[in-house]
């Protein structure tokens, strides 16, 4: 199976040695992503709904890379260091999930990359 690497020109740099996401078959897997404006390489300031939102528009500019949408996302896994933030990430989230929301998996981390409350990772199908 062939394997393709995924690096929008839309998104920040990746920070590390790894691929903002990676194609194999018709499965496109992302690595997680935090809260960091595309524009100023900066961690979004803010709470976990102005975090969540940041997040998520980063996967989208991921999805849109490879003409995917929201739509195509069949699991999530959310990474936060607060789980008494759940409910205010939960709104958040679903705003970005409004229909037939994809498969997901929420635990508590004691930490993240460039102290951000949040990270997100996710799978899509074409």
């Amino acid at each position: 199976m062939t394997k393709t690497i995924i690096r929008p020109a839309a998104s920040a740099p990746a920070s590390g040695p790894y691929s903002h996401g990676v194609r194999v078959g018709d499965f496109l897997f992302s690595a997680g992503q935090v809260p960091v404006d595309p524009l100023t390489g900066q961690l979004v300031k803010g709470d976990i709904r102005a975090q969540t939102h940041r997040v998520l528009q980063n996967l989208i500019l991921i999805l849109q890379d490879q003409g995917l949408t929201m739509a195509n996302v069949v699991k999530t896994t959310v990474y936060m260091t607060n789980l008494a933030d759940f409910a205010a990430m939960n709104e958040a989230y679903g705003m970005h999930f409004t229909k037939d929301a994809p498969a997901r998996t929420t635990v508590q981390v004691s930490a993240l990359p460039r102290g951000a409350q949040i990270e997100i990772e996710i799978i899509a199908h074409y």
